[in-house]
């Protein structure tokens, strides 16, 4: 087996994240912007209403797709670039197109291992 049991709970987490079309879209709108934006951005740019955004940014955030930063009372998404990187090679992993065991990682929100980037005051 190419894979132990723990990194094939994680990817099975992922994927089910990604199970569902608004998330996909709320990841894909995340990476394509760069930066991070508001809840009040996104639900203008999905066409969902604010409470199902919410709970869709949640999910995203426990699995380590997006991550949050609170500015004031507000709450800023941005996708997790770790993620965007490692996705595509857990994808291989599990199709066996990669002879490694090694799991690939992504980690969800407040468990990182680098430095934050700080974001210039504006």
């Amino acid at each position: 087996m190419k894979i132990d049991r723990s990194s094939a709970q994680t990817y099975a987490r992922w994927f089910q994240a990604l199970a569902d079309p608004s998330r996909v879209v709320i990841c894909n709108l995340l990476a394509d912007a760069g930066r991070p934006i508001s809840v009040g951005e996104i639900v203008q740019a999905v066409e969902i209403g604010q409470s199902t955004v919410s709970h869709h940014l949640k999910l995203l955030a426990e699995v380590g797709f997006v991550q949050a930063t609170p500015k004031g009372t507000a709450r800023f998404y941005r996708f997790n670039q770790r993620c965007l990187e490692a996705f595509p090679t857990a994808a291989e992993l599990v199709m066996g197109r990669l002879p490694r065991t090694e799991g690939v990682q992504c980690l969800p929100s407040g468990e990182r291992d680098e430095p934050e980037q700080e974001e210039a005051a504006g």
